[in-house]
């Protein structure tokens, strides 16, 4: 169907299958990737910059406990977190002083071997998924069809009408719900070539064997706590991305997101005309038509 013939109602197929499977596989591998490197971090929970950390030496994040008061402490500034991170219930109501809480982490119980099982079956399972992805995309043309961004949309005045919109919950309708708009293309591109890549290299910082066979990566990263740090704030730059993702799904419409991004069928939104002509106005009774 011609883009210039597309309106409000027709079903039209917007997600191709590589996409479609990366996409879900990206999801289920993150969120093992995620719960299971946060039990990581809790065998020690503070953060550093530079090629050495421990107790005594300065972090710029802390999640801990004084006593009986939980707390995350960010360059020097101290927020009390009591009950939920730092000092926390489980199930069976017994204290427990980690960072993170059992519902959050995979495994539940605290388990450092196991969760660096999960974490790094799972992280070979995302490099090579977001590999094959990217030479697909590339070969398919979707970067260069879907993701590219045109000359006019760089101009200050329509990215910031883009963002005006979205702050009023006003989404494209008809032929021009079709393509990504602005936002969602930097938000595309700075989660697949920024933040992905960030986490897979900056994990593989992070291995003794990886700074053996390529010592390069500590001097790109500034040592392996700045990669420690850096991989930290890549996972919760993507939680974030996360949370914006699902709000804009349901704010626009899940059933039709969710359909789309499953059998890659979309209803472009919007407003349905008639498509038979209104009847005439009928007279009233008594009186001669």
């Amino acid at each position: 169907m011609d883009h210039t013939e597309l309106k409000p109602g027709d079903v039209i197929k917007r997600h191709r299958l590589s996409t479609r499977l990366w996409h879900w596989t990206n999801a289920l591998t993150l969120l093992v990737m995620l719960m299971s490197g946060l039990m990581i971090f809790n065998a020690h929970a503070r953060l550093y910059w530079g090629d050495y950390g421990a107790n005594d030496d300065k972090a710029w994040l802390i999640i801990d406990d004084a006593g009986d008061t939980g707390f995350v402490e960010i360059a020097g500034v101290r927020v009390e977190t009591t009950g939920v991170l730092g000092i926390w219930k489980n199930s069976e109501g017994e204290i427990k002083r980690r960072a993170f809480p059992h519902w959050v982490t995979i495994p539940s119980a605290y388990d450092l071997q196991a969760a660096r099982r999960w974490h790094f079956t799972f992280a070979w399972i995302l490099a090579v998924a977001l590999t094959l992805y990217m030479a697909r995309s590339l070969w398919n043309g979707h970067v260069r069809k879907d993701l590219h961004i045109r000359k006019r949309e760089w101009s200050p005045r329509h990215i910031l009408h883009d963002i005006k919109e979205h702050a009023r919950l006003r989404f494209p309708t008809g032929a021009a719900a079709k393509d990504y708009n602005i936002l969602q293309k930097l938000s595309y591109i700075g989660v697949i070539f920024v933040l992905l890549p960030l986490i897979i290299f900056t994990g593989l910082t992070m291995s003794p064997a990886m700074n053996a066979a390529w010592p390069w990566l500590l001097d790109i990263f500034g040592g392996r706590q700045s990669a420690r740090s850096l991989h930290f704030i890549a996972a919760f730059g993507l939680v974030g991305f996360f949370f914006v993702h699902i709000t804009m799904v349901v704010l626009a419409g899940p059933i039709n997101e969710l359909r789309s991004m499953i059998t890659g069928k979309y209803r472009l939104p919007g407003k349905v005309e008639p498509s038979f002509e209104p009847q005439a106005p009928q007279a009233p009774q008594g009186e001669p038509a």
